[in-house]
């Protein structure tokens, strides 16, 4: 039997929505950011032009509104410090295009600003992404572009801090650090 191919048009249609992939928002990827995340905080050492790290652990918790995440990420720095805690509240605003942050660590003044969302790049699905912010801010003692592209593939997610100082007058970014962790649990 013959079939009209006018009557096969509105199956392969069917067919090509269903596996059309959804879009991800914003929101739909930092939900699933949710979760215990393990691996290491690592800083550029510009003497010896390496990746030095710390092991680090990170709980992240989606607040209901689903734009509002609770990061907390816990290291050792040694004998001397001991254990650093530092908590993050990030309120993620796509309509106003930002992240408003405050961060807390025991023996520092509060930590607060604001980020443009400079670009999000969805992937197949929410555990695939990319994410960059820039703020013009504070970085040690001199003021500097500010710029933080997260990457999430699936159980792994990379944040890189890049800076852009004021002070040498050029357009150069250089590394600051990254967190590179694998999700250990939901």
């Amino acid at each position: 039997m013959r079939r009209s191919p006018k009557k096969l048009l509105p199956v392969a249609g069917l067919l090509l929505a269903a596996s059309a992939p959804v879009p991800v928002t914003v929101e739909d990827a930092l939900a699933g950011t949710a979760g215990r995340w393990q691996g290491e905080l690592q800083y550029r050492d510009y003497q010896s032009d390496s990746w030095q790290g710390l092991p680090v652990t990170i709980q992240i918790g989606v607040q209901p509104d689903h734009v509002t995440i609770l990061r907390t990420a816990s290291y050792d720095d040694g004998p001397q410090t001991g254990i650093v805690t530092i908590t993050t509240a990030t309120l993620f605003d796509a309509t106003a295009n930002e992240a408003r942050y405050a961060i807390l660590r025991r023996g520092r003044a509060i930590d607060s600003g604001a980020a443009t969302i400079e670009r999000f790049a969805p992937g197949a699905d929410a555990a695939h992404w990319t994410l960059t912010t820039i703020e013009h801010r504070m970085d040690g003692t001199d003021r500097a572009q500010v710029r933080e592209t997260t990457v999430r593939d699936g159980d792994r997610m990379v944040t890189t801090k890049t800076v852009n100082p004021d002070a040498d007058g050029t357009d150069q970014w250089l590394p600051r650090n990254r967190t590179v962790l694998k999700r250990v649990a939901s």
